[in-house]
């Protein structure tokens, strides 16, 4: 019987549920785990047409990783920063501050949770899903619209959530840290003997943030533009998943308030109204039906909604700006083996955004309440042919047609030769695009320094070329090595328009990013884990021959794992290092980072304790701000410690 959609998912995850601890599973199966969100299948890492990074639930715990933006900030060839609002993400080279990952596609299970206003990914405190609730996370590096549609510009992420089987019975979490933050966890996992299964969990989250200073705002009052308590944040998370036999229910849900200490916008200073509130659902349900022993059906509904509210203070008053989205859609996918050499998957989604609504009002006026449904039909096709026993073949298209921007049609295509039993070579090409979205096109302040709609904005396209090597080392070791091109074109920038100085978003760069990516896996039968990468990338703007801004031209990652005390407790161990960078005004210097964690896996029955500490030596770490802020670089954490309990009744 072939595994689709959820079921993929789920029979990789019980394949890793029956080892208690990572350093028992086996070590082929540590550095050969299968993949679902390359081809919208499970196959192995070496038939994957990609570079796919993969982290698991046994990493999460090994590195205390509090959010997905840490999780992806150790994958090869990725880095974040955050705004002190907003985290965002960037790869191989391009990122640019504030843009809400509109250029990844994310996914929850194999399922799109980008939302309907920004198309953000979101990935930090504002992301759907606790981590302590996530089995694995995979990277698809490079375009995947031929698969996916619109977002799956630079890659694809994802999350692939823990089932009850893997969480059965009740289990507390409590957490304490640096900054008043403190973490509160209530989960429940219950499976019955036919396989039918639920998941419950609730998660708390608050932080009273760090005492900043911003040198832009020093006046004779406040001589070191210090901020106080206005770095606050806050979060409540819900996730609900059942399943039995061939049916599937999904319930997501998350509430996020950010105190914003920075003065986005031109706002008043050091103001304790400034602040955003952002709420999102998620909820789908999923049947699949194996037709026969080589075919399997897959159907799905879903719906999602999205609320945005911004506090904005200017001259001591309050200016709220707001978002309302609410989506529906279905999708249906067929995969089949009936073909002798053909793996075929075929498949056809609709998105309806029945609501996407933007206003923007203070307590004398109206200045904006507009809203613009639209909607998304995408059919896809992608054959897997076996070629010979030691060559495979991997073609895919996708056409799309969006209300706002028409059709577009994108291919993949993947060569991937087995040289020898430790080599795996693979040529890829495809294309993508990134749709605008509906604040890009359609918001609208006619005031002074405000922002005017362009709806003739047209899709941002990629083109991209990459090789690909991966060799095993005995059985504990793997090496990859990617060489890449992209080339993108009509990419959206705002700008000042001259005629009346109103900022507008306009279809103008392109950009070339080429480089080289290495990296090496080890997993040692006494339980050590060892991961390490390095990242050369050149980013080109084609009209200026310069480098963008936030646009390193080298990242280094180490994450090195081990038990002690035999296997009682484990360390973690992580380093990250981005090299020098533009910003809008100039140059920051390549800066590195170190974490380390320490976990008590058998404290007591049922008891887990795990110590970390965040930027372990404390350094100064400034990231690239973008447009809407005065300064030129935005300080991130410093020294950040915690201390988490996790109580399995």
């Amino acid at each position: 019987m072939l595994a689709t959609g959820m079921g993929a998912a789920s029979a990789g995850d019980e394949r890793r549920e029956g080892a208690g601890s990572l350093a028992e599973l086996p070590i082929e199966q540590l550095l050969t785990l299968d993949v679902y969100s390359a081809s919208r299948f499970a196959q192995k890492l070496s038939e994957a047409p990609s570079a796919v990074s993969v982290v698991t639930a046994e990493d999460i715990k090994a590195f205390g990783w509090r959010t997905l933006a840490d999780i992806l900030a150790s994958m090869r060839g990725l880095y974040i920063n955050n705004d002190r609002n907003y985290t965002y993400l960037g790869a191989r080279g391009f990122q640019r501050p504030g843009d809400y990952n509109s250029r990844f596609l994310l996914l929850i299970d194999g399922n799109r949770s980008n939302e309907a206003i920004y198309d953000q990914a979101s990935i930090g405190t504002e992301a759907l899903l606790d981590v302590d609730l996530i089995e694995r996370v995979e990277f698809v590096a490079g375009p995947g619209s031929s698969v996916y549609g619109a977002n799956a510009f630079f890659g694809v992420i994802n999350v692939v959530t823990r089932s009850a089987r893997a969480m059965p019975g009740a289990q507390a979490v409590v957490a304490l840290g640096s900054n008043g933050s403190r973490t509160a966890r209530a989960s429940y996992g219950w499976r019955d003997e036919n396989g039918a299964e639920l998941l419950i969990s609730a998660t708390d989250f608050r932080t009273n943030g760090e005492d900043l200073r911003f040198a832009e705002f020093a006046s004779a009052g406040n001589p070191g533009g210090l901020v106080r308590g206005l770095d606050a944040d806050r979060y409540q998370s819900v996730l609900l998943k059942t399943s039995a036999g061939p049916f599937s229910l999904r319930l997501a849900h998350v509430e996020r308030t950010k105190s914003v200490p920075t003065a986005s916008f031109v706002q008043d200073f050091n103001d304790p109204r400034s602040r955003t509130v952002d709420a999102q659902t998620l909820v789908d349900a999923g049947y699949r039906h194996a037709v026969s022993g080589d075919t399997d059906v897959s159907v799905r509904l879903f719906g999602g909604a999205y609320d945005y509210n911004g506090d904005y203070v200017y001259d001591g008053s309050v200016q709220r700006d707001g978002s309302r989205a609410r989506w529906q859609g279905a999708e249906a996918r067929i995969m089949t083996t009936r073909f002798d050499r053909h793996k075929l998957v075929a498949g056809v989604e609709w998105q309806d955004d029945v609501r996407r609504r933007q206003f923007n009002y203070d307590a004398s006026a109206s200045h904006l309440d507009i809203d613009n449904p639209g909607s998304r039909k995408g059919i896809y096709l992608q054959d897997e042919v076996t070629l010979r026993e030691d060559l495979l073949l991997n073609a895919g298209v996708r056409h799309d047609r969006l209300s706002a921007t028409g059709g577009t049609t994108n291919p993949r295509l993947g060569l991937i030769w087995k040289a020898s039993p430790a080599t795996t070579l693979k040529a890829l090409y495809g294309t993508a695009y990134r749709a605008p979205n509906a604040y890009e096109l359609y918001y609208q302040i006619l005031l002074e320094g405000g922002q005017k709609a362009n709806p003739a904005l047209r899709p941002e396209r990629v083109r991209s070329w990459e090789f690909v090597a991966e060799r095993h080392l005995a059985t504990d070791t793997r090496l990859t090595a990617s060489v890449f091109r992209n080339q993108v074109s009509n990419l959206i920038s705002q700008v000042q328009d001259p005629a009346d100085g109103l900022l507008v978003f306009r279809n103008l760069d392109s950009v070339t990013a080429q480089g080289v990516e290495l990296e090496v896996e080890r997993a040692s039968q006494q339980g050590d884990r060892l991961r390490a990468s390095f990242s050369l990338q050149q980013v080109r703007d084609e009209a200026t021959g310069a480098a963008p801004t936030n646009a390193p031209r080298r990242l280094a990652k180490l994450n090195w794992t081990r038990p002690l005390f035999g296997d009682a407790w484990r360390a973690g161990v992580e380093a990250r290092y981005a090299g020098p960078r533009r910003t809008l005004g100039g140059e920051l210097g390549g800066a590195w980072q170190a974490n380390l964690t320490l976990a008590a896996m058998k404290l007591m029955r049922g008891l887990e304790l795990t110590a970390s500490a965040y930027n372990l030596f404390d350094r100064r770490i400034a990231e690239p701000a973008g447009p809407e802020f005065v300064q030129d670089a935005l300080p991130q954490p410093g020294r950040q410690l915690r201390l988490k309990l996790v109580y399995a009744f």
